[in-house]
């Protein structure tokens, strides 16, 4: 605990730095980053990005400065609707198609809509999302449309069974489609363990640290695409040795952000570390696992956790993710792109965001 609590202090204290302007720091330095906000007029954040009609579309997260005070259960993350983003080519001109679904049009909306993902089978486009209902508990929801920018349309319940943050679906080689979901801390992830809400429950997970971490979820959908098929389960990571890893092992246990890319064969399943920053990513052999950790590929970007989406365009593979580089604020963030690599090896190559120049 003691390690983790200096290791935190020392990431947010060099988060702080890099948001100081130029004249503040001694001697002056100036921050480079990797890529450039794909657009600016709004705030953007989480973005799934997906090939529908031989375009990249994007599903984020609106950004918006709700007024609420920022504390480690994300309230200030106050979002209320969604627009959808389009490009015909990377680098090329986006396209914001405007609101797509808003959270007054959702009948058992609480607050908070955070980050979506979306996905299309038979002539449908789903647009499935996270809400507290009004009991201010995080469910996922889904919306259907007849073109992939919508206006999306919501079911009037949440998916039956369904809980917590960031819905990922995963289609298949074979049409099969599979939901990767959860977070802890604000994503209420560790008050689900005995499969019932604990509304008394630990806030966050820093109790658990000899245990085995907590696990994403999957489950398989059904045809329909809008319910479960079957129990959800553990999308386990484990290490070289088979061995689950430990609630204390921060660098490497899954907090939030899942994603599910197959290459070569292989099922790459990654994540974000949530509180230390990192993306990490493991491989399996199902969709379903389990998954043995392989390693970071993206390090801390400017802002707090990283949530990304992974897609093969055009023969190369491209990565979307955010920072904070327009607003300099945690819960105002910016989408952003840049292509990434798989080594012969299989493993993914390195990326870092931004640099710091003398």
């Amino acid at each position: 605990m003691f390690k983790f609590k200096l290791q935190f202090l020392f990431l947010a204290a060099a988060s702080i730095f890099s948001y100081l302007p130029a004249s503040a720091q001694q001697p002056a330095k100036k921050i480079k980053y990797l890529s450039q906000p794909l657009i600016s007029a709004i705030y953007t954040a989480d973005p799934s990005a997906h090939v529908f009609n031989g375009k990249i579309y994007i599903y984020p997260s609106h950004d918006i400065d709700a007024g609420i005070p920022e504390n480690d259960m994300g309230d200030h993350f106050a979002m209320r609707d969604y627009h959808i983003l389009s490009l015909d080519r990377i680098g090329g001109p986006v396209t914001d198609h405007g609101v797509a679904l808003d959270i007054k049009n959702i009948p058992w909306a609480g607050r908070q809509l955070w980050a979506p993902d979306a996905a299309y089978k038979n002539g449908t486009y789903f647009l499935y999302f996270p809400l507290k209902n009004k009991q201010d508990i995080f469910q996922i929801g889904v919306a259907t449309a007849k073109t992939p920018a919508g206006p999306f349309k919501a079911q009037p319940q949440p998916i039956p069974g369904s809980f917590s943050i960031d819905p990922a679906v995963f289609v298949d080689d074979d049409g099969s489609a599979y939901m990767y979901f959860g977070g802890i801390w604000g994503g209420q992830l560790q008050r689900w363990k005995d499969g019932k809400y604990d509304a008394n429950g630990s806030k966050t997970d820093l109790q658990q640290d000899d245990a085995p971490s907590i696990n994403c979820k999957v489950v398989k959908l059904k045809n329909n695409m809008l319910e479960f098929s079957g129990k959800v389960s553990d999308a386990l990571i484990v290490d070289s040795a088979g061995h689950p890893l430990p609630g204390k092992d921060h660098d490497r246990r899954f907090f939030e952000g899942s994603w599910m890319h197959k290459y070569n064969g292989k099922y790459y399943f990654t994540y974000s570390t949530g509180d230390t920053h990192y993306l990490a990513y493991a491989i399996g052999k199902s969709p379903l696992g389990p998954f043995t950790y392989a390693g970071h590929f993206m390090q801390p970007v400017q802002g707090w956790t990283t949530h990304h989406s992974i897609v093969k365009f055009k023969g190369k593979w491209y990565i979307f993710y955010h920072d904070t580089e327009l607003s300099g604020k945690t819960h105002l963030r910016n989408v952003k792109v840049t292509e990434l690599h798989h080594n012969p090896d299989g493993t993914i190559r390195m990326i870092n965001t931004f640099w710091v120049e003398k």
